[in-house]
């Protein structure tokens, strides 16, 4: 599988770097890059009232953007901005199930949103766990009733600490599925 990061708005280089590494050690057979390129966060999408972005009206966008893009299987954004998603308060991220396109959002990842003092290596594995989350949706796979599984899905940051980086059996063998039948 080939899985292209596309910053969306304003996002450090590092950041991107570390989710690309991370995800290249969980799927061993794919290739991932961060693209040369940066999408312009909408401004349609943003909410002035509750002054967050729509990650659905993002979600389009990469969309749009991952149909005339050959060059990968997927396209994973990430976005250093607040986002919410129709009927809820806010998400970490959003994708199409199944489909090309994912996104995920740092804002609500960082430990000092909540308070707390910055930790890059938290904030590393928050992304990573919500990349890997946002792609396997891309493969087709459903939440999953594990807690432990990172397809369970995150109604607080406290579920995205609990679950593991790491997809359960069920999961791993849908998604192996998924990816051999890419090529």
């Amino acid at each position: 599988m080939r899985i292209g990061i596309l910053p969306v708005g304003q996002i450090a280089p590092e950041t991107l770097l570390e989710v690309a590494q991370g995800l290249v050690k969980l799927f061993p057979d794919t290739t991932c890059s961060v693209i040369n390129e940066t999408l312009p966060l909408p401004e349609q999408a943003y909410e002035k009232k509750r002054k967050q972005y729509n990650s659905s009206v993002i979600l389009n966008e990469l969309r749009v953007y991952a149909t005339k893009n050959e060059s990968y299987d997927r396209i994973l954004g990430l976005v250093d901005a607040d986002v919410f998603a129709s009927g809820l308060n806010y998400v970490f991220g959003e994708a199409y199930a199944p489909g090309k396109a994912a996104l995920i959002s740092i804002w609500r990842l960082r430990p000092e949103f909540y308070g707390e003092k910055p930790d890059n290596s938290v904030l590393e594995l928050r992304s990573l766990k919500e990349a890997i989350h946002e792609l396997g949706h891309t493969l087709g796979l459903r939440h999953c009733r594990s807690a432990f599984c990172v397809m369970h899905f995150s109604n607080s940051i406290f579920d995205t600490d609990k679950k593991q980086s790491l997809l359960c059996d069920q999961c791993y063998l849908q998604a192996a599925l998924a990816i051999s039948n890419l090529g």
